[in-house]
């Protein structure tokens, strides 16, 4: 069985694949075409260097994924023909002058920083007002009261999970999901990379996002557990927030270990996250795996290769439009010669 480096993420309308050289793109647009895009990318977690070491290259990881997530997702829009039609506001335009970067750029980093906002009053500030409402006049020990909070943390989580699930457009998302990890599967298993072929293979894969942000919310039940609880609710947040980088290095460690082992243990650490990816990756259509191979094979080239391929298919896409205005131009005189 091949062991693969390229990793992916469903964006919209598409999938992107990160292979250790690059980050490949494809979706497919309004006309039902499919679009490609390829980006350099090296990730600052290198052998060697103090940000490839273990623990830290996890943080790494963490940082780099939800930059590179919120990127690709932009990026997928654009490549779709999806623009922002809402207004700028004064704030965001005057933001836009003064970093000199442009309105959507702005408005996608502002999109970010609220959603980083959300996480941490969803995952951190609910569960401990939960929890010490739960313990209100209570002399419960620390240990109790800790495992309890991070039960309600997990159990937030897998709500937040199934709430995104029952969202149509999301649901969609959670199909190019699939997608990825049936492509994946595939390569892995050494069949024939076609739609019909990965259709057979799992959608289920060890090394998923979903996974570790299981094991995250799993980790941190132990973690934090160790660290204790505080009365002051203040103190108890910002301990979390301070500690939250170590939770995600250590939990990436876990995750490489289930992932590159196969025994009774690393089974078991990777059961609650395979599971939880029957509700976050959803059975795929053949033609959107067949978006998804198209990025698999873009990641799998050259830096060279890919660039060019890219610039292949835009230009094969822009013939194509103007042959079709040309044929509009054509159509709009027949009818005023008609009339």
């Amino acid at each position: 069985m091949k062991k693969c480096e390229v990793g992916g993420q469903a964006v919209m309308e598409g999938v992107m694949m990160k292979s250790p050289s690059g980050i490949a793109m494809a979706v497919r647009d309004a006309k039902g075409r499919i679009v490609l895009d390829y980006k350099k990318f090296k990730t600052k977690a290198q052998k060697g260097t103090f940000y490839g070491l273990p623990v830290v290259r996890g943080v790494v990881a963490f940082v780099e994924s939800l930059t590179v997530g919120m990127n690709t997702l932009t990026k997928s829009a654009e490549l779709i023909g999806e623009a922002i039609d809402e207004e700028p506001t004064k704030f965001e335009l005057w933001l836009s002058k003064k970093m000199g970067k442009s309105v959507e750029k702005i408005i996608m980093g502002l999109a970010a920083i609220l959603a980083v906002f959300l996480s941490v009053g969803l995952f951190f500030l609910l569960p401990q007002f939960i929890s010490s409402l739960i313990f209100r006049g209570s002399d419960a020990a620390s240990l109790v009261k800790c495992l309890v909070e991070g039960l309600v943390r997990l159990c937030v989580f897998i709500g937040y999970i199934l709430f995104c699930a029952s969202v149509k457009d999301v649901r969609r998302v959670f199909m190019y999901h699939g997608a990825e990890h049936k492509t994946i599967a595939c390569y892995e298993a050494e069949d024939d990379l076609t739609p019909e072929c990965a259709m057979k293979h799992t959608r289920l894969h060890p090394r998923c996002g979903t996974n570790y942000l299981f094991l995250v919310m799993a980790v941190s039940i132990v973690f934090f557990a160790v660290v204790g609880w505080n009365d002051s609710l203040l103190v108890r947040v910002a301990t979390r927030l301070i500690f939250l980088p170590v939770v995600a290095g250590l939990s990436y460690e876990l995750l490489k270990f289930a992932a590159r082992h196969e025994n009774l243990l690393t089974r078991i650490i990777r059961a609650p996250g395979m599971g939880l990816q029957y509700i976050t990756t959803k059975k795929p259509t053949p033609d959107m795996i067949e978006v998804a191979m198209e990025s698999f094979h873009l990641a799998m080239m050259s830096e060279e290769e890919a660039m060019a391929k890219v610039e292949e298919r835009r230009a094969q896409l822009a013939a194509e439009d103007a042959e079709a205005e040309k044929k509009d131009d054509k159509d709009d005189d027949h009818s005023e010669d008609e009339d």
